[in-house]
């Protein structure tokens, strides 16, 4: 929960524009403004102080205690002008926040956090449990000294400028050692235990176990990523009592999914109890992974039979796959969800032209793989073993990268073994439309015309299923110097359907700097005019030229009121 304080008319609407926003998120406090930050600070896990720096600085002084514990704090000033990271810049999340209320505020974010200023994650933000000197290797990293990563399994890391060598080093590791002194160790989420109990089994009973168990392994129960059982004991208090005090989530599966799975220890009590002849090995090893401990039980000082059983499972790393478009060319078009994977990326694949565009969002040791045209289905192949090698990956098109991009040579090189996510963008039939008008306003269709991957005999015929259909056709790849004919033919096909006055919208590099839009005709199309930067978008027999905007009706209503009209 966000806190919200102010102390004057200005700052309460700002606050309330937040309140407003993100109802779920905000709790306004009222009263006076000493009381109010008191409050505030002990309920929630974030403030916004519509108040001076130096106020909130004296106000929440007495009560900071541990960074780690300290909720973020961010300060807007009386104009609104800033939104300034004061407290809790990493641990709180203050400079996110900060992000956040000067994008709805139209504020400046001012962060001064010294990996952020830099475009560095910080060692403590990267979503793993983090111990050792935190401040001494990223004092480190910011000074340009060399700093090691020394990586004990694969798993996909945000961009840091690490090194092969070095003084200082990064350790991702999930063994129970403690760091050297000039090393912070990274514990990523590898180990699932596989816990089955008994009805009643006591949770100090379930916890010791596990933690004996871990101990003996020489693990770390801070790479925990859930305690895993059968679904019958979903409920069962001493497992989820365990895993609470663990800090992790419980998973379950159904017996019949457990029974399927080869263990190296089966036995006939949990068949006949709960269906499945393995519940602690099973539900470890069912998503797959390495089995480094073997079904314990649970010993007892009375002597009574054991109540409780667990396994544990290095579960292999999910390499990522982000396929993001990067939209039409303008920067203000390139969406935040693009921009936010393309600095989580370690690893980035595109054109060259393309990384040209946005090279400068890229975080300091980003690796970035390039090549240039016609290698498309070599970025989708090298894209996916990098994911496959526990990587994360940005994988970049233009416009959508779903559409007449990288997405789907990607994904059809891709299997379950790794995570794909899809980033949406503005397509260059989007981005045209808009300038045009609204061409696109009723049922419409995009053709490329280029035959380099698909059949003319295929392109001619959707081309003329379009033209019968009269649906509103978007041209991509409409003509280059080595395919001058295949615009001209597919013109013609459409100009048997419709009237050599049908409106026709031709724009090149539609939101970049050189763009250029022309409205003509279908009858006055100069196929000289349009290349491969270039889409060219033709009406159906509705659309309209109506004050130098193409403009298709929602529907044929308007058609008809213009035809009673005459």
């Amino acid at each position: 929960m966000i806190g919200l304080i102010s102390a004057t008319a200005a700052g309460a609407a700002a606050r309330d524009r937040l309140a407003v926003a993100w109802p779920d998120r905000t709790r306004v406090y009222e009263g006076p403004v000493g009381d109010a930050v008191r409050s505030a600070f002990a309920e929630c896990e974030q403030l916004v102080c519509f108040l001076a720096t130096g106020a909130v600085v004296r106000l929440i002084a007495p009560l900071l205690g541990e960074k780690s514990t300290d909720p973020g704090v961010v300060c807007v000033d009386e104009a609104g002008r800033f939104a300034v990271s004061l407290v809790g810049g990493h641990g709180g999340g203050a400079n996110e926040l900060a992000r956040e209320v000067g994008e709805l505020l139209a504020a400046q974010p001012v962060v001064t956090t010294a990996t952020d200023s830099v475009g560095l994650p910080g060692l403590d933000t990267l979503g793993f449990p983090v111990e050792g000197s935190v401040a001494t290797v990223s004092r480190a990293l910011l000074d340009g000294e060399p700093v090691a990563l020394r990586a004990e399994l694969p798993w996909p890391l945000p961009p840091l400028p690490l090194a092969e060598e070095g003084a200082y080093a990064v350790r991702l590791t999930d063994r129970a050692v403690e760091p050297a002194g000039n090393e912070v160790l990274l514990r990523p989420p590898s180990l699932v235990v596989g816990v089955g109990a008994s009805r009643g089994a006591p949770a100090d009973e379930v916890l010791g176990l596990v933690e004996e168990t871990l101990r003996d392994a020489g693990l770390s129960p801070r790479s925990v990523a859930e305690l895993a059982t059968v679904d019958a004991k979903a409920g069962e208090p001493g497992i989820v009592e365990a895993a609470a005090r663990l800090g992790v989530p419980v998973v379950t599966h159904s017996a019949e999914e457990l029974a399927g799975v080869q263990v190296p220890n089966p036995s006939d009590a949990p068949l006949a109890a709960v269906g499945t002849p393995s519940v602690a090995e099973a539900a470890a090893l069912v998503g797959g992974g390495e089995l480094l401990v073997p079904k314990r039980k649970s010993e007892r000082a009375d002597g009574r039979p054991a109540m409780a059983t667990c396994a544990v499972v290095r579960r292999p790393a999910r390499g990522r796959l982000a396929v993001v478009g990067l939209g039409p060319g303008a920067r203000d078009l390139l969406t935040p969800r693009a921009r936010a994977e393309l600095r989580r990326a370690s690893v980035l694949v595109g054109l060259d032209q393309y990384v040209d565009q946005i090279r400068d969002l890229l975080r300091p040791g980003t690796r970035i793989l390039e090549s240039g045209l016609g290698a498309e289905e070599e970025r989708a192949r090298t894209a996916v073993a990098e994911a496959r090698a526990g990587q994360a990956v940005a994988l970049i098109g233009s416009g959508d990268a779903g559409v007449y991009a990288m997405a789907s040579p990607a994904l059809a090189e891709a299997s379950d073994d790794i995570d794909v996510i899809g980033v949406p963008g503005v397509t260059a039939a989007l981005a045209a439309g808009a300038i045009l008008g609204a061409p696109l306003g009723h049922d419409h269709v995009s053709i490329s015309l280029s035959d380099l991957h698909t059949p003319w005999e295929v392109i001619e015929r959707r081309v003329r299923a379009a033209a019968e259909a009269d649906i509103v056709v978007t041209f991509y790849n409409p003509r280059s110097r080595g395919r001058d004919w295949q615009l001209p033919k597919a013109l013609a096909i459409l100009a048997g359907h419709r009237e050599p006055t049908t409106p026709v919208g031709v724009v090149r590099n539609a939101s970049r700097p050189d763009e250029s839009s022309r409205l003509t005709t279908l009858g006055a199309l100069d196929p000289a005019w349009v290349d491969m930067m270039t889409v060219v978008t033709v009406g159906n027999t509705a659309t309209r030229n109506i004050a130098g905007r193409m403009v298709t009706p929602r529907g044929y209503r308007w058609q008809t009121s213009e035809e009673g009209a005459k």
